[in-house]
């Protein structure tokens, strides 16, 4: 893996502990050699591991539309800022020049970015690892949903298998280097479940 894609809040969150493991990530991906593609904020979590990359001599990639650009939270030290015409744009790019995404703890728009490049893997557009960073048992309830919706056969466990969980930023990236993406089909008949 060369480039990973952070997903995270552009808000520090409540606890200290959202920052810290932002910094551990950070600095973990640079002693890998691994680029940062992230939203190109320089505010909140956002901001602080782009800062921890920088700092370190890292690599970090931001993408951010013109909108939020005019809004000037857009982060000026960064490696390269790709301004784009919109969100759509942006995720699309994010996703293509990344080989591996991780939410940090984040909002509704750290989740849809999640979900939608899980959803992506999912239906075989790529076979990128997908993976959330559970500080704080941030993502428990998630972790509990999906189980839920593989409960009631919404979800085959496979796919639910595809999302990797683990609170330390050192075994996730263990994880995603090793990740093998299974070759399944989504589609089932409508009889079965």
């Amino acid at each position: 893996m060369k480039r990973i894609c952070v997903y995270c809040g552009s808000s520090p969150g409540k606890s200290p502990e959202y920052i810290d493991a932002a910094r551990m990530l950070g600095k973990e991906l640079v002693r890998r050699d691994i680029a940062l593609v992230y939203g190109g904020a320089s505010v909140g979590i956002m901001g602080e591991i782009a800062d921890t990359v920088l700092s370190a001599g890292g690599e970090v990639i931001g993408i951010m539309p013109q909108a939020l650009v005019d809004k000037e939270i857009s982060h000026s030290g960064l490696t390269d800022l790709r301004v784009v015409g919109s969100m759509h744009e942006r995720k699309a790019m994010m996703a293509d020049i990344s080989d591996g995404f991780i939410a940090l703890p984040g909002g509704l728009g750290t989740i849809e970015e999640l979900f939608e490049v899980l959803t992506w893997s999912q239906l075989g557009y790529h076979r990128k690892p997908c993976a959330l960073l559970n500080v704080k048992g941030y993502y428990d309830t998630i972790s509990q949903f999906l189980n839920h919706a593989v409960e009631e056969q919404f979800v085959k466990q496979i796919h639910r298998d595809m999302i990797l969980i683990e609170e330390n930023p050192n075994k996730l990236l263990d994880a995603m280097a090793v990740y093998i993406s299974p070759a399944v089909d989504k589609w089932i008949g409508r009889n079965q479940t």
